[in-house]
């Protein structure tokens, strides 16, 4: 029979806890996405990269909402359960509570697995996939990334300035600067300019301008009644190298290791592997594998209301109090990343906050239950 009301409670707890994160992701998720939209206006991407980055930036809104939506789902069942005297069921069928503690405490452990294979191994594959659509992508709508009165740098290596655009699509008073490597460039000037394509080659069509070339200290200039400017060999500014968050925790932890040992073989050969990314290393493995250890704190939080009875005096104190608890977990667990350093012996001490916080909180449980099942 207690098998029976453990999976009953089990699938109302996880019903809930689905629905509230699949549905508060989804509402984030929209948002984000209506911010993404400049990666295809302003910055004249295709519509496919629009859509498949925002589609892989899901998985991080998941992982981020995991731990409060799960402390609220808690939360707000077991006070549901409380209220409804559901749980003298489990009391009346001769369940200790301190049963129910173990069994969620168990059932715990599987949500924390859970977001640690989110955050080490699916966010940053997405991520990483995410950002190589960027990367790899060329600039599509030229037309749409050319704001008046801005300096437009989206293509790599060229700033486009346009004072005015009309309806039309006419670009009028243009300053283009092309910077061909380290000491050589090229600036256009032109009164008018418009985006044209001639056998699918974008190109920007300039009249009534003047070309001033810097080639190994030498200035030369010509003026031109039309001229055209080919987009074709150009690709985007986007980031090319591999952000700390991207890379794999595989690779994470073999630069680790290759940084504490007296063999530096081999660092290059992973992006941003280095003394001075240490601290961001390390900052990036605890988010991934140490900060998941909160999950079963957080669980375990809203079972303080079953130490009391709905019908004490005291009862909306707990409740607010048990509420507020989970509330600073979840702000001290992702504030503690801004406290790791380069230091190992420091990062250890701060790792093992979760497991003594989880110590503390279950000896106070075993302390309560078992002093009046005692008595």
């Amino acid at each position: 029979m207690k098998k029976i009301l453990f999976r009953k409670l089990l699938i109302d707890y996880l019903s809930f806890f689905l629905i509230a994160l699949l549905g508060s992701s989804i509402v984030v998720w929209v948002f984000q996405a209506v911010n993404f939209l400049d990666i295809m206006i302003e910055d004249g991407r295709d519509y496919t990269i629009y859509i498949n980055y925002s589609l892989l930036n899901f998985p991080k809104i998941l992982s981020r909402l995991y731990p409060f939506v799960l402390f609220f789902s808690i939360f707000h069942i077991t006070s549901k359960f409380e209220y409804n005297n559901e749980l003298l069921i489990l009391w009346n069928f001769g369940v200790n509570k301190i049963e129910l503690i173990n069994f969620i405490f168990r059932f715990s452990l599987i949500l924390m697995i859970v977001q640690i294979i989110f955050s080490s191994l699916i966010i940053p594959k997405s991520q990483d996939l995410a950002r190589s659509f960027l990367r790899n992508s060329t600039v599509n709508f030229f037309g749409n990334f050319i704001k008046p009165q801005r300096f437009n740098d989206t293509i790599k290596n060229v700033t486009i300035y346009s004072e005015r655009k009309d309806n039309e699509g006419n670009l009028f008073n243009l300053y283009l600067k092309k910077q061909i490597d380290r000491n050589n460039f090229q600036i256009t000037y032109a009164k008018k300019g418009v985006f044209k394509e001639f056998n699918d080659i974008p190109v920007l069509v300039l009249f009534d301008g003047a070309t001033i070339t810097g080639k190994n200290d030498k200035i030369t200039n010509f003026s031109f009644s039309k001229s055209d400017f080919p987009l074709n060999n150009f690709s985007s500014n986007a980031t090319t190298y591999k952000k700390t968050q991207e890379l794999s925790s595989f690779k994470l932890l073999k630069c680790l290791k290759l940084l504490n040992s007296k063999k530096k073989v081999g660092e290059k050969k992973i992006e941003n592997c280095s003394k001075e990314n240490l601290r961001n290393i390390y900052k990036e493995l605890y988010k991934r594998f140490l900060i998941p250890f909160y999950i079963p704190l957080l669980v375990l939080i809203p079972f303080l209301l079953i130490l009391s009875s709905k019908e004490s005096s005291n009862y909306s104190k707990l409740k607010i109090i048990t509420f507020l608890i989970g509330l600073f977990f979840i702000i001290f667990s992702e504030t503690t990343v801004k406290i790791i350093s380069n230091i190992y012996f420091k990062n250890l001490l701060i790792s093992l906050i979760p497991f003594f916080l989880l110590i503390f909180l279950y000896l106070l449980f075993f302390k309560k239950t078992h002093f009046k099942y005692s008595n």
